[in-house]
């Protein structure tokens, strides 16, 4: 039997040789593929935050029945939409439109999609339609006061996080492709850029100038890359500075840094991730940890890691935050800094936060954009006279009774240096 089954086995595994696998496509590691599944072993403790929680967009969640609520409304949105621009592009425009950039579509996702065509074009239609519109109601540009979707605020910002989601996009050229099908007077000379970011920034909070300073970089895939390049799109995309390699070693915590004489200090820049490092203290820019900013950062790093193609800048951020946060008192720290604000629970929770989520993160110190900064704290803490004054000024500078004591200290030996001397001066220098 085992004689029989050799001399089939050549057959049989050559027979397998043309079966395409489907849940990652052999296409799956190229430029034109950008929207992935997150693989089971990445969800074990956070599987929520890579499923939508109120909207499908894109083919991965389509049809779940907890998702029904908004998929009702999609036509509804494409029918007021078509209403709104009468006498522009109608129905079979946008079929047609969308229809040419199947191939592309399709190559997009690294999972096969066996979705006939017309479903698929669908699909894509009442997503990008809905998503349009809803940045267009969201910053003004149409009136839809009375809408139950746009106008109702818990709806608003559950859409804004299932927007940011890996697993829920649609290629960004169809967005764009939607959106000049349906302008109108009102959106003026706006871009899709320009109302995507107007519609985020309802969590960000930036002024416009600052909003405008942040995109502008070329071959953006989808919202989710979009919201990213919001931090990462102005640093400089070239290869970091070479920095000697025996300099290039992780950061300890917060309080090993601090007994290092490391100072931590308030960051200036609008950007959160761009951190500096000059006289002898961390500048971090403060962060806000809450349900949005959790699962931004879990998808970003899950998109990073899963895209080649593009810059690990959120990860190489996550990896510092986890080198900083080793225990709650670190995190503490922080908080008291003014770095973090904390409002997804405990100082333990936060550092399990991104525990987890750094465990996740193939890191390269050498590429990443932050290797200055880890090369330059630690020649810092390789100063010996440094470090020795660090432990002076903690050994009697810490605290005020440590500081009160010193200075009774040393007022007593200068009170002594003093009586030691005229006592000892009229003997060596006798009255004549």
């Amino acid at each position: 039997m085992a004689a029989e089954g050799q001399r089939d086995w050549p057959s049989r595994i050559e027979g397998r040789f043309g079966q395409m696998p489907a849940l990652l496509k052999p296409s799956a590691g190229t430029f034109s593929c950008y929207i992935f599944k997150v693989h089971k072993s990445h969800m074990e403790s956070k599987d929520n935050a890579y499923k939508p929680r109120i909207v499908s967009i894109g083919p991965y969640h389509h049809g779940q029945e907890q998702l029904k609520l908004i998929e009702e409304h999609k036509p509804r949105v494409f029918s007021t939409l078509l209403n709104r621009t009468r006498g522009g592009a109608g129905p079979k425009d946008y079929f047609e439109a969308v229809a040419s950039l199947e191939t592309k579509i399709r190559d997009s996702y690294s999972e096969a999609l066996n979705r006939e065509t017309s479903d698929l074009i669908e699909m894509m239609i009442l997503d990008g339609c809905f998503i349009v519109e809803l940045f267009r109601a969201s910053i003004g540009l149409i009136a839809l006061e009375d809408d139950p979707l746009f106008s109702t605020p818990w709806i608003v910002s559950s859409l804004m996080l299932d927007l940011v989601m890996i697993e829920n996009q649609i290629p960004f050229f169809v967005l764009q492709e939607i959106y000049a099908l349906s302008k109108s007077p009102s959106d003026a000379d706006r871009s899709l850029i320009d109302i995507a970011l107007g519609f985020f920034n309802l969590a960000l909070q930036w002024e416009e100038e600052d909003l405008q300073r942040h995109y502008g970089v070329p071959n953006i895939t989808h919202l989710l890359d979009l919201f990213r390049l919001c931090f990462v799109g102005h640093l400089k995309r070239e290869s970091p500075p070479p920095v000697n390699k025996k300099l290039l070693k992780l950061m300890p915590s917060t309080n090993q840094l601090l007994l290092a004489g490391i100072k931590f200090r308030e960051g200036k820049s609008k950007n959160l991730i761009e951190v500096e490092f000059h006289d002898g203290a961390l500048w971090i820019p403060p962060l806000t940890i809450d349900d949005f900013t959790c699962s931004f950062f879990l998808n970003c790093v899950a998109y990073e890691q899963y895209y080649h193609y593009c810059s690990k800048h959120i990860s190489s951020y996550v990896v510092l935050m986890r080198c900083l946060m080793s225990t709650a008192e670190d995190a503490a720290v922080l908080s008291q800094r003014g770095i973090i604000t904390n409002f997804l629970g405990t100082d333990k929770e936060v550092v399990r936060f991104f525990r987890d989520l750094a465990r996740d993160v193939l890191f390269d110190i050498k590429s990443s954009y932050l290797a200055k900064i880890f090369g330059q704290v630690t020649q810092y803490r390789q100063n010996k006279w440094r470090l020795r004054w660090a432990g002076i000024k903690r050994e009697y500078f810490g605290s005020p009774w440590s500081f009160i004591s010193a200075a009774a200290a040393f007022t007593l030996l200068v009170l002594t240096t003093i009586q030691a001397f005229f006592t000892v001066y009229p003997y060596y220098h006798p009255k004549k």
